[in-house]
C-alpha cells in the first residue's frame, strides 16, 4: 500500500510560482508511474501532468504546457510539480497519484493523496 502525501499548495497571485511536492512512503515508488490531477469546485477531476520511472518520460495537458514542470527524485521517494505563470483557471485542488501499470495520462489510479489547495487570485 503505497501512501501519498501532497504539500506546498497555496495562495498566490496571478503571474506567480508554486512548487507541489509528493512524497510516496515507499521505496518501490520510483517503479510507479505518478501523475498530477485537480479538481475545480464544481468541475470534474482533470489531467495535469505525469511521470513515468524514467523521468525523461512526462506527460502534460495541453493547458498547462510550457508553464508547468513535473519531475522526480527517486532517492526521495518524491514527485514535484513546478508550476510557474499561474492563472485563476488554475484554482484547484491539486492531488498526486500513483499505479504500477497503465496509460499515466488517464484513470483510473490505484493510489491517491489527500490533495493540496492551489488558490490563484487575480
Amino acid at each position: 500500500q503505497v501512501q501519498l502525501v501532497e504539500s506546498g499548495g497555496g495562495l498566490v497571485q496571478a503571474g506567480g510560482s508554486l512548487r507541489l511536492s509528493c512524497a510516496a512512503s515507499e521505496r518501490t515508488f520510483s517503479a510507479y508511474r505518478t501523475a498530477w490531477f485537480r479538481q475545480a469546485p464544481g468541475k470534474e477531476r482533470q489531467f495535469v501532468a505525469a511521470v513515468r520511472w524514467s523521468a525523461d518520460i512526462t506527460y502534460y495537458a495541453d493547458f498547462v504546457k510550457g508553464r508547468f514542470t513535473i519531475s522526480r527524485d527517486n532517492a526521495k521517494n518524491t514527485v514535484y510539480l513546478q508550476m510557474d505563470s499561474l492563472k485563476p483557471e488554475d484554482t484547484a485542488v491539486y492531488y498526486c497519484a500513483a499505479k504500477g501499470y497503465g496509460m499515466p495520462t488517464s484513470e483510473p489510479y490505484d493510489y491517491w493523496g489527500q490533495g493540496t489547495q492551489v488558490t490563484v487570485s487575480s
